[in-house]
């Protein structure tokens, strides 16, 4: 007598939609955001399922971080069963919403009924709390520490940590300093996988350059060798049904248990139900070797790797150009006292974002809900710049500007005053605190509006900040090459954008 098929592993996919879908429904949408909460759709985890390297033989042990409905599980589980038939499997879950409990459970037993009809041992270990308490303090009487892992599949929750959070103090003292619970647990998913393991993880890409994820990434890149990174290239169809507007990658990359350098797959897709397009990269073109602030690098197409090249080409850093960049030292909430919405004797002016209007600082801003002004005295003079010319850039760019980085030109002869407060959300280019030569300024606000430029930033910075350390670790024109474009640049017209990329054909080479 024919023994019966089993019933296609897939279905367990399907049933594991279907809770997910049910469970975003009724979750209230508030308490989903407390907690970071963005359910992994079955398309996506099935792709993120595919990406993983599954051992030939022996126990395979998964850990499913934040598993919510258990997703990512469900279709990995799935994989397994339709690839190694008879596998032992065991499966550790955890969730700390109580109301996605039942859920999970419901997908796990799934997971187990499924393998049985495959000839496969699957056994489950559900986590229901906190996963940074457990992998940081162990689990029982005695808190024993977990044990490893061969994959870590993850879609964490998305949330900053206060620098006085016990998961940020958890963390670091376990792995590394970090700021956002999604690099939190990414951190843990290394230090909990066993040499040669695997991790695969969705997450926002802004964990790949700027100062607050640097003790993360050398955390990370010490003791991982990353195999692929998969690009998103739109912000709001990997979550649709929860209107996330992140710039999504999937990182997958393995527990080194060598120091060999392998080339890198970047792949990269509109969605994850989409063409997929992918290239190999030399391992020191994503990460380049000796670089103090650890960014990963992550061009996804020819493209980017000629934006990189012609930025690598460029001749001076900052340093080489006797340039300085920092942020505005005025924080308005704390100088509140000092503040004035219009100029007053003994005051001189504040200059916010608002300020900079066709690459020049245009103050006052009058009738504006910033103030225009700051007193002068011992407690402020610290706190502002001799006057100068300097080069002004937006920390944040607005949905309505064009380029990631926004520049302008402060110009004494036309805000003439004794000092100047530039407030904390513009980043303000000087010479080792004062002001810059006139040409040198208005060569560099040039550069910075330059189409190429944004082109680069949009590449390879993973957030719409542009923080003082991005600026930093930019490369720049030469000062000869600086000073030829501000003397080309009339002083009372700011050029178009057409004009400005045509300066920079024919000074940069």
């Amino acid at each position: 007598m024919a023994t019966e098929a089993p019933a296609p592993a897939t279905d367990l996919v399907l049933r594991t939609e279907k809770r997910r879908q049910e469970s975003s429904v009724a979750l209230d949408s508030v308490r989903r955001g407390k907690l970071g909460q963005f359910f992994t759709p079955s398309p996506a985890a099935d792709f993120i399922a595919s990406l993983a390297r599954l051992p030939e033989a022996g126990i395979l042990r998964i850990l499913d971080p934040g598993a919510g409905t258990g997703s990512l599980t469900a279709s990995l589980v799935a994989r397994v069963l339709e690839e190694r038939p008879g596998a032992e499997i065991s499966v550790t879950a955890c969730e700390v919403d109580p109301q996605l409990h039942p859920a999970l459970q419901a997908t796990l037993d799934d997971c187990v009924n499924t393998a049985i009809g495959y000839g496969a041992s699957l056994e489950v270990n559900l986590v229901l709390g906190d996963f940074i308490a457990w992998a940081t303090e162990g689990d029982g009487l005695f808190g024993q520490p977990p044990q490893l892992f061969d994959l870590v599949v993850m879609n964490p929750p998305y949330k900053k940590l206060a620098a006085s959070s016990r998961e940020r103090n958890l963390v670091s003292a376990v792995c590394a300093e970090t700021s956002n619970l999604y690099s939190a647990f990414m951190a843990l998913g290394v230090h909990l996988l066993s040499p040669g393991g695997q991790l695969l993880a969705i997450t926002p890409r802004s964990f790949a350059n700027g100062p607050y994820f640097r003790p993360f990434r050398q955390y990370f890149l010490k003791r991982m060798h990353i195999d692929r990174v998969h690009v998103f290239e739109t912000r709001n169809k990997v979550f649709a049904d929860a209107a996330v507007l992140q710039e999504n990658v999937i990182t997958v990359a393995t527990r080194m248990v060598d120091v060999e350098r392998k080339p890198v797959v970047v792949s990269a897709s509109r969605s994850y139900s989409e063409e997929v397009r992918q290239r190999s990269v030399p391992y020191a073109e994503m990460v380049h070797p000796g670089d103090p602030e650890s960014f990963i690098h992550i061009s996804a197409d020819e493209e980017g790797t000629e934006l990189a090249a012609a930025h690598a080409s460029l001749s001076a850093t900052l340093p080489d150009l006797r340039l300085k960049v920092s942020t505005g030292r005025v924080v308005d909430f704390r100088s509140k006292e000092y503040l004035r919405p219009h100029m007053v004797d003994g005051a001189v002016p504040l200059i916010y974002p608002l300020h900079m209007r066709e690459g020049a600082v245009k103050w006052p801003a009058l009738g504006a809900k910033k103030n225009n002004a700051i007193l002068l005295n011992e407690e402020t003079e610290k706190l502002t710049f001799p006057l100068g010319h300097y080069v002004v850039v937006k920390r944040l760019s607005s949905k309505e500007e064009k380029h990631r980085v926004v520049a302008a030109v402060f110009d004494p002869e036309q805000v003439p005053c004794e000092r100047i407060g530039f407030e904390n959300h513009v980043n303000v280019f000087h010479m080792d605190g004062a002001g810059l030569p006139a040409e040198t300024a208005r060569g560099l606000c040039i550069w910075l509006n330059s189409t190429i430029l944004d082109r680069f930033i949009r590449r390879f910075n993973g957030h719409t900040q542009v923080n003082a350390t991005d600026l930093r670790n930019l490369r720049y024109p030469s000062m000869e090459q600086l000073s030829a474009m501000g003397r080309s640049c009339r002083r009372d017209v700011w050029p178009g954008q057409e004009e400005i990329d045509e300066l920079i054909r024919q000074n940069v080479k």
